[in-house]
């Protein structure tokens, strides 16, 4: 994808798309809803004409707005995995999978022997002859992979496919998934707005906001190294303060509300938009965060914190802090014997936090 673009009257669905997509990996479009995600998978598939850029596929372009080339979607040898099951009711399971097939023309025999074999894959086997709608919710799903696989796309593209399915059914379906993808090496572009989803599934992770690609990398490179607030504040949990800058033992500073200060900051923890940006913010995950209950000042890099409340989790307790005007909650042992309305600090940990403008 190169310079993709979409734009619906005067609102940019997709800015400016450029990124690869390697043989066998798992890519999964991650954002809030709105970000242009499955907007972006549809151009991939076709569904959607864009307003520039280039889509190549094994460096033959199928898609160029400025040379005027549209490879129509049944051409693209791709898969489509939708948010619904899309399932139609008068048709057993062996019908819906033979299906593709049918309409490409293959010989009954050869339909027969590729139903069969996909069947397997998907752990459907011995439902051939099922209505696909006496089918339960995984199960349906299954069958939509089914389909999409049964004539060996180059791409599978998957639309928030477990969306429709309940928590526990959610969980077995990853897991499902990537065994699959890892059985058949068949490459998939994978939408999801669910962060456990894109950690558990990707190999790696294209983060969009309003159209653009935020960042893309490997799960845990996107979330221990963001390049931007919003990478950093979607992902996972994290606690922001806002402070401004303070020169101290000729090194630079975060004064937060309060007066407590965070630093030396140094340009591993904050690029150069954050070092001349008059006001800035801190964000720091809470697992970095270490609750203190001595009864002393603060030093750099502690802030002050009264707590608001104390929730039995079972082996540990949820604990509700305010610190620096800011709400936080915190998991700790039981251990440590907390009150409401009790002073502690909290210590961030100094190479773990990220400064950025504001």
């Amino acid at each position: 994808m190169r310079g993709l673009k979409k734009r619906y009257g005067d609102v940019w669905a997709v800015r400016e798309a450029s990124f690869e997509v390697f043989h066998g990996e798992i890519l999964v479009l991650l954002g809030p809803s709105g970000s242009g995600k499955s907007t972006l998978l549809r151009l991939i598939a076709g569904l959607e004409r864009s307003d520039g850029g280039d889509i190549i596929l094994r460096d033959k372009i199928i898609v160029s707005d400025e040379k005027r080339v549209f490879l129509a979607p049944e051409k693209r040898n791709f898969g489509m995995v939708f948010q619904s099951f899309a399932v139609w009711p008068h048709m057993t399971v062996e019908d819906h999978v033979a299906f593709p097939l049918l309409v490409r023309r293959h010989s009954r025999k050869e339909v027969a022997q590729k139903v069969r074999k996909t069947l397997e894959f998907v752990n459907l086997s011995g439902l051939e002859k099922r209505l696909a709608t006496e089918l339960s919710g995984g199960q349906q799903q299954r069958l939509s992979l089914a389909r999409a696989l049964v004539y060996n796309p180059d791409i599978l593209l998957l639309d928030e496919p477990l969306s429709n399915l309940d928590a526990k059914l959610r969980r077995q379906m990853r897991v499902e998934l990537k065994l699959l993808q890892r059985r058949l090496g068949t490459t998939f572009i994978f939408v999801t707005h669910d962060q456990i989803e894109a950690m558990t599934l990707a190999h790696r992770i294209a983060l969009m906001s309003d159209g653009c690609i935020e960042q893309l990398g490997r799960p845990t490179e996107v979330y221990d190294q963001p390049i931007t607030s919003f990478v950093h504040t979607f992902l996972g949990t994290t606690v922001s303060f806002e402070g401004h800058w303070v020169e101290k033992d000729h090194s630079r500073y975060v004064e937060l509300t309060g007066g407590y200060q965070v630093g030396p900051i140094s340009r591993q923890l904050a690029g150069d938009a954050a070092l001349q940006s008059a006001r800035v913010q801190v964000t720091v995950r809470p697992t970095d965060v270490e609750l203190i209950e001595e009864t002393r000042e603060a030093r750099d890099n502690e802030v002050g914190a009264i707590v608001q409340s104390i929730i039995n989790l079972g082996d540990e307790n949820e604990v509700a802090l305010r610190a620096c005007g800011v709400e936080l909650l915190l998991q700790i042992p039981k251990r440590l014997r907390l009150q409401e309305n009790q002073r502690v600090l909290l210590a961030l940990h100094g190479d773990r936090f990220k400064i950025w403008p504001l």
